[in-house]
């Protein structure tokens, strides 16, 4: 990595090798530092040494934290997946186009720092239960995304320092802690911290390992990609206090579903969590992994877990080579990096968490924040479906025929049992509880109900190794639990149809029925159009669940069913004992099988070699493509204007935690949508049409996919669910997409109202490239989740927060009136809003000078492109 400024540096020794690094200065000064904080702290003194005014702020980081002010971080590697990143690389690729408009040379489109991409959002759980459905479900993924995989070949021929990890690999942040996460970097003579920066909110998991990376809006990461800083408010700094140990039976599940409420209810937003205590040793990294992964799920930036013992370990146990671990643990000591309990460490403030009080756990059925004891489980369900749809478990039955046998299926009963996601199948401990579970349920003669759609689509090709030597594989297979793929899968709504039978009786009937999934989102509509209560569960509980096939139940009393001899069978007499546990993980993991498993990670198989793919520098776009389109963000290269907004409409008034699921949905596209009669009418059969996440790179399907959440609740149209308002011309009710093309015809400018936390969950940068190219130019919010708030802002959308504890239903706002916005915001923190006779006034929240400098430009890509070289 060159550096373009001069930095105080010292040498170190690793093993006999003389290496750079950064003089942090007198280690007095770093010792009540956060962790997290050196990291930004070295970063800051290596770009601009140690008179720059990062580094100021960030010695007085509490300080510049409460005056809101910012720094620049430069990344040094950006991560990526498949869904996300198509749309970041198409519009690079779209940026050369666009460069030669400006003058400017358009192989100076290319990164500037390291960029790896990990396809595993694209395949889906059409097959399952069989021994061959992962082979069968890789097939069809390749007949829906051949399109979308040459593209990605070409991008990694002709942009230099991107790089591909193919389908069929595992999933990303699995993929990085096991693999690619290097902690520390190393160019030439130079060490330096892993700062990871991607296009996924869970990239935090790899915070587990003691590196600095969260998740960022996809077209913030083209400006990271091409050189530019990450502009960032210094943040607060929570520190999480751990102590004890887990209890017999509680897993790393239960607790970061623990962690997740007690967050949630605290309040951590924007800011750093830190973990610390006497907790932190008797914790591994597996553990640590799950807890990182759900950061977005509490709120944070960040959750960081400082290098230890700990971390070596799991570098070795991962099959790394002996000269990274020994770099990485003399770079920590040397550089004050390595976790060291004694330290006088201050945080804004500290939250306490007794690892021995956690209790086994679900979250559900509508956010992962919503934890209840798995002892309480059956009633809080009654209570939920009650609240959610006004139904019972006591209603009508319907009755569905599966292999020759009657079935009675009812409310609440569980038509999903998936054990997915890196969250859990990263960590050793609760898999290998899910197979010895599933392995005592088969010896006592207990099978999967016959209505659940089961699956197991793990993040890494280890998973299966380790499984197979087990001896597990088979009793998982017995009970359904067959490998589905290595991908995503149900964790992101890639579970594909219900059981036919099942699909038909809930439709007909009405029926709420539940999905039980090891991931780490359940928000509503998210993991099946047709499933509307989604919990969060360890493996083994997923399991327990599709033995019971139903919510209405209390595992920790009621039988599972009855054993070949008609004796009841319970979840205590099945559950695996922790020593057993350990014994099999002892057994069956070598460092060896991870070394093995990525030795060819960026190889592929028959199918991703046996691609054609397009040469050249300048990609050839297809105006037939269905998939690839070169989007409209560059037709108009104007100079700035100043901005103002008058007359506007409301397209969309929703409430809280609107998230950005319900504004660009990543789902299965039904054929009745706007989206889906654009494909249909191109001639897209019915079974091709894909998901909205696989056609990310084409701006028409997503424009008409933007807000059309089948669970959907806009107050302009009350008791509709899904994506339909009022034409701000016609009057009329109709989908989102046209009421955007009455306004966009009458020059109609457009806004959205929202409530707490709007734009909550994934980085989902077509959350808002979708409103923007309707013609959304403002969102006016109660609060804004971090990511989403960027991406607006990095779409020229302006992110207005009422004032504080005011909302659209206090200011007695129908969401029929016509706005007019009056001010300057790249001048001034409030600005007025007249709504017909209502007045009041908003925040801008463009927090810091590079975000204004976005705004000012209509947005990064914009921007970026005008910093171009000519």
């Amino acid at each position: 990595m060159n550096d373009p400024h001069p930095f105080p540096h010292r040498v170190i020794d690793v093993g006999g090798t003389p290496v750079r690094v950064t003089d942090m200065g007198p280690s007095d000064r770093l010792r009540t530092l956060p962790y997290s904080i050196r990291v930004l702290l070295e970063c800051a003194i290596r770009r601009g040494g140690h008179d720059s005014p990062d580094v100021a702020r960030l010695h007085d980081w509490q300080r510049a934290a409460a005056a809101g002010e910012s720094i620049d971080l430069y990344a040094t590697r950006v991560f990526l997946h498949d869904t996300n990143g198509v749309p970041t690389i198409v519009d690079l690729a779209s940026m050369r186009a666009a460069a030669a408009q400006i003058g400017a040379d358009p192989m100076t489109v290319n990164p500037q720092i390291p960029a790896e991409l990990v396809i595993d959002h694209s395949v889906i759980v059409d097959v399952f239960g069989t021994k061959d459905a992962a082979e069968r479900n890789v097939a069809i993924e390749y007949e829906r995304n051949a399109e979308r995989y040459r593209f990605l070949r070409w991008a990694e021929q002709t942009f230099d320092g991107f790089v591909v990890v193919p389908p069929g690999t595992g999933i990303m942040h699995q993929v990085n802690i096991e693999y690619l996460a290097r902690v520390v970097e190393r160019s030439g003579d130079l060490a330096y911290p892993d700062v990871c920066l991607g296009t996924d909110s869970h990239t935090t998991m790899v915070d587990a390992l003691g590196v600095v990376g969260w998740g960022i809006g996809g077209i913030e990461a083209e400006a990271v990609l091409l050189g530019e800083p990450y502009s960032m408010t210094v943040p607060k700094v929570i520190g999480v206090h751990l102590s004890g140990q887990l209890p017999p039976g509680a897993t790393a599940t239960d607790l970061v579903l623990t962690i997740t409420e007690m967050l949630r209810q605290y309040g951590v937003v924007g800011a750093f969590v830190e973990f610390t205590g006497p907790g932190l040793a008797v914790m591994p990294v597996a553990d640590r992994a799950t807890i990182a992964n759900m950061c977005p799920e509490f709120g944070a930036t960040l959750a960081y877990f400082p290098i230890d013992a700990a971390t070596i370990d799991y570098l070795r146990f991962t099959g790394r080579p002996d000269e990274r671990i020994a770099l990485v643990e003399a770079y920590a000591r040397e550089q004050s990096l390595w976790h060291d309990p004694d330290e006088p460490i201050t945080y804004d403030d500290v939250i306490r968490v007794d690892l021995g009080s956690i209790r086994p756990s679900l979250a559900g059925p509508q956010r992962p924040q919503d934890r209840v004891d798995l002892d309480g489980a059956g009633a809080s369900f009654r209570r939920a479906l009650s609240g959610i749809t006004g139904q019972s478990p006591d209603d009508d039955a319907a009755a569905i025929e599966l292999g020759g046998a009657v079935h009675e299926l009812r409310n609440g009963d569980v038509v999903i049992a998936a054990i997915t996601s890196c969250t859990n199948t990263s960590n050793p401990s609760v898999m290998v509880a899910a197979g010895l579970l599933a392995r005592n349920a088969a010896g006592r003669g207990l099978r999967s109900k016959p209505w659940v759609k089961t699956s197991l689509s793990p993040g890494s090709r280890v998973v299966t190794d380790y499984l197979d030597l087990a001896g597990l594989t088979p009793h998982l297979d017995s009970l359904g639990f067959s490998l589905a793929g290595y991908g995503c899968m149900t964790c992101i709504g890639a579970s594909g149809p219900l059981i036919d039978e099942v699909q038909t009786a809930v439709r007909e009937a009405g029926l709420s029925v539940a999905s039980v999934l090891s991931g780490n989102r359940n928000f509503d509509g998210r993991i099946n159009p047709d499933v509307r209560l989604n919990y969060l569960a360890s493996p083994p509980l997923v399991v327990a669940y599709a033995l019971a096939g139903t919510m209405d139940v209390d595992l920790t009393r009621d039988p599972l069913g009855t054993d070949d001899s008609g004796e009841p069978v319970y979840l205590a007499d099945i559950w695996p004992g922790d020593a057993e546990i350990q014994d099999t993980i002892r057994a069956s993991i070598t460092p060896g099988m991870y070394t093995e498993a990525y030795s060819r990670v960026f190889h592929g198989d028959e199918h991703w070699r046996g691609l054609e793919t397009p040469t050249g520098p300048v990609f050839p776009w297809d105006e037939a493509s269905t998939y690839l389109r070169r989007p409209p963000y560059f037709d108009d290269l104007a100079g700035d204007r100043p901005w103002s907004l008058k007359g506007a409409r409301v397209l969309a008034s929703l409430g809280d935690q609107i998230t950005t699921d319900h504004l660009s949905p990543a789902g299965a596209i039904p054929a009745h949508t706007p989206a889906g009669r654009y494909l249909t009418e191109l001639g897209v059969p019915r079974f091709e049409l894909n998901t909205y996440a696989s056609r990310r790179g084409n701006h028409e399907v997503m424009m008409r996919g933007t807000l059309a959440n089948v669970r959907l609740r806009n107050r302009l149209v009350p008791g509709v669910e899904g994506g339909s308002t009022v034409g701000p011309v016609s009057g009329n009710v109709v989908p989102i997409y046209d009421a955007a093309l009455e306004a966009r015809a009458a020059n109609i400018p457009l806004i959205i109202l929202g409530g707490r936390l709007y734009g909550a969950g994934s980085s989902r940068d077509w959350a808002a490239k979708g409103p923007a190219l309707l013609g959304v130019r403002a969102v006016i919010a109660a609060s804004f989740e971090r990511i989403h708030r960027s991406n607006l802002i990095g779409m020229g959308i302006l992110p207005l927060e009422f004032m504080d504890g005011a909302d659209a239903a206090g200011l007695g706002l129908t969401g029929f009136e016509t706005f007019d916005i009056v001010g300057d915001p790249l001048r001034d923190d409030v600005v007025a809003v007249r709504a017909d006779d209502i007045a009041f006034t908003v925040r801008v929240r463009l927090d810091t000078d590079r975000e204004k400098d976005y705004f000012r430009h209509g947005g990064i890509m914009k921007t970026v492109l005008r910093h171009l070289p000519a």
